[in-house]
């Protein structure tokens, strides 16, 4: 615990800790490390802002090539095979191409940002617990991008799905916003869901969660699953929701697999 001194009213930490100024100072830097990482992110997204856009419109214009010419209305041109998105604002182009500068920062800089934030968790941690992190940002930033690039591979099946539903006699006219929110949402959703298990496996690490506990709620970790995925896929169409549902149900024994692994490891030392 933190000592104080009255007369002064200054907080002094004891040896090998930090005072609550240190942690604030602490805090300020890995913050300001991460923005600075986001922002150069940002920029050589908006850099190369047209190739970015095309890949984002990939899954659209597959999908309506492989369709009839009046599938995507007047959204795909059929002559030359692109994609036609509308901006209903003066300023709306302006604001996506800031927005999808922001959102590729964050994943260009995804890394930095795991390893800012797991170096101000780690004087909390153990001198064991510290040398897992390189493992598990590691981790942390392929599973991310394994659940980003799921949901760019069942983009194209999620459109055709949200467009049939929406009838015959309904045109798509898909505003740049819309579908770049779409787009974004879905890879932000199956990253932090394929990331779950990372979690799962740093609290049994510390002694939080235990592998038996985590065994013995299968059933309702599955249909929690489930319901966590239905919630968190913004088109809401079933092959979206089974590609992350599944995967993340997986991911769950791996993880009660490396907590059975480190616990058996540990009983070992102790014995």
């Amino acid at each position: 615990m933190s000592r104080f001194s009255f007369g002064r009213g200054e907080q002094v930490a004891p040896e090998g800790q930090m005072s609550l100024m240190e942690h604030l100072g602490e805090l300020r830097t890995r913050i300001i490390r991460a923005g600075l990482a986001v922002v150069l992110g940002s920029i050589l997204v908006i850099a190369f802002y047209d190739t970015v856009m095309g890949w984002l419109l990939r899954p659209y214009a597959d999908l309506c090539n492989r369709q009839p010419p009046a599938y995507c209305g007047r959204s795909f041109d059929p002559d030359t095979g692109k994609v036609l998105l509308f901006n209903s604002d003066p300023i709306e182009g302006f604001a996506t191409r800031l927005r999808i500068g922001f959102y590729g920062g964050i994943v260009l800089a995804l890394p930095v940002l795991l390893w800012q934030l797991w170096m101000f968790v780690v004087p909390a941690l153990h001198k064991t617990e510290r040398r897992y992190a390189v493992g598990f940002v590691s981790s942390s930033v392929v599973l991310f991008m394994t659940g980003g690039f799921i949901a760019y591979t069942t983009l194209e099946r999620a459109l055709e799905f949200l467009i049939s539903w929406a009838g015959d006699d309904v045109d798509p006219l898909f505003q740049v916003q819309s579908y770049v929110r779409l787009v974004t949402l879905m890879v932000v959703a199956f990253g932090v869901g394929f990331t779950i298990p990372v979690l799962l496996v740093f609290l049994q690490l510390v002694g939080v969660l235990t592998p038996q506990l985590l065994l013995g709620a299968w059933r309702y970790a599955i249909v929690g699953t489930f319901f966590v995925a239905a919630a968190i896929t913004p088109s809401g169409d079933p092959i979206s929701l089974m590609a992350l549902s599944v995967p993340m149900v997986v991911l769950y024994f791996v993880a009660i697999l490396i907590g059975r692994f480190v616990q058996r490891r540990r009983q070992r030392a102790e014995a």
